[in-house]
């Protein structure tokens, strides 16, 4: 590798750093099924999460740090490589042996976005205790490249099996036209004036905790058990399939140290909460995409340091 051995700046505690959005979903479960904050309260909760606040978390983290396309091309090309092969793959998984027979359609189209969708705050802690101010900057240029790829490819197979139309579909995706926007005034170099800055942080954060709050609150256990071997190649591809693809384009790429390191964290990282609240707003099993969103951060916990462990 180009760069040699990496050197973090900061020993990285993956439980530590895991542990806030589990805990949280672990809440939202409990507060849903033994509290008066049952299912009708937390349908609104998604209302609210879906078409205001993540929209907002969206753009702000887009917006955030200057796309410095010029000097991070070798990354950027990964980086979409890393996408597009997530989402073949999951988009593949029907043809898979053992998977051809026994998977349902919708259950495909609900679940295959766990397979490429990523954690963005997760992104960002991550990559700064790896990197550094460095790192932080790096990261902010995979989201804002993956994510309108990865929202898309997230919407089509819902779209396409309810027959709502693609084009109708990411036009009222309020997920999708966030990004859209955000990357955009990142481009053109337009950002929220400062005083803005606080309030929409706040926003971002509150986005967080409540769509992993609703994650949880909507987690059916049955759905997970109906849909084993489905589970078992969307998480796959998470968390084995991808790292591995992100260690073949470190070296076909040849990216440094820093790059690297960023990739491979990136291609680690536990799904989207978000996935959970689109499939439910898009009519679709939110039970079960719960479910594979839980799983998904805990295994965590062994793809991070499997793919940084592949890195050194």
């Amino acid at each position: 590798m180009p760069a040699g051995r990496i050197r973090y700046p900061r020993p990285v505690n993956f439980a530590e750093l895991l542990l806030p959005d589990f805990s949280l979903i672990l809440c939202g479960y409990l507060l849903c099924r033994y509290t008066a904050l049952n299912r009708p309260v937390w349908e609104q909760v998604e209302v609210l999460v879906y078409f205001f606040l993540f929209p907002v978390l969206l753009f702000q983290s887009i917006v955030r740090s200057p796309l410095d396309l010029g000097a991070t091309s070798s990354l950027i090309g990964a980086g979409l490589l890393l996408g597009l092969t997530g989402i073949a793959l999951a988009y593949s998984l029907p043809w898979w042996p053992g998977l051809r027979v026994r998977t349902d359609r919708r259950e495909h189209a609900a679940s295959a976005q766990v397979a490429f969708r990523f954690n963005s705050f997760i992104a960002l802690a991550l990559a700064e205790r790896l990197a550094g101010g460095p790192g932080l900057a790096l990261i902010a240029v995979l989201i804002g490249v993956s994510v309108p790829l990865v929202n898309v490819a997230a919407v089509w197979p819902m779209a396409r099996d309810s027959q709502t139309g693609l084009l109708r579909a990411l036009l009222r995706n309020p997920l999708i036209l966030a990004t859209g926007l955000g990357l955009a005034a990142n481009l053109l170099g337009l950002r929220p004036p400062a005083w803005l800055d606080p309030s929409l942080n706040r926003i971002g954060a509150a986005s967080l905790a409540l769509g992993l709050m609703a994650a949880g609150a909507g987690m059916q256990f049955a759905s997970l058990a109906r849909a084993k071997a489905l589970a078992v190649g969307v998480l796959a591809i998470r968390h084995l399939l991808l790292p591995l693809v992100a260690a073949a384009l470190v070296l076909l790429f040849r990216l440094d140290g820093a790059q690297a390191a960023v990739l491979l964290a990136f291609s680690a990282l536990p799904s989207a909460s978000s996935c959970y609240v689109l499939a439910t707003r898009m009519g679709y099993d939110g039970g079960l995409v719960a479910g594979l969103v839980t799983l998904s951060t805990l295994l965590g916990l062994a793809s991070l340091p499997f793919a940084l462990g592949v890195l050194r």
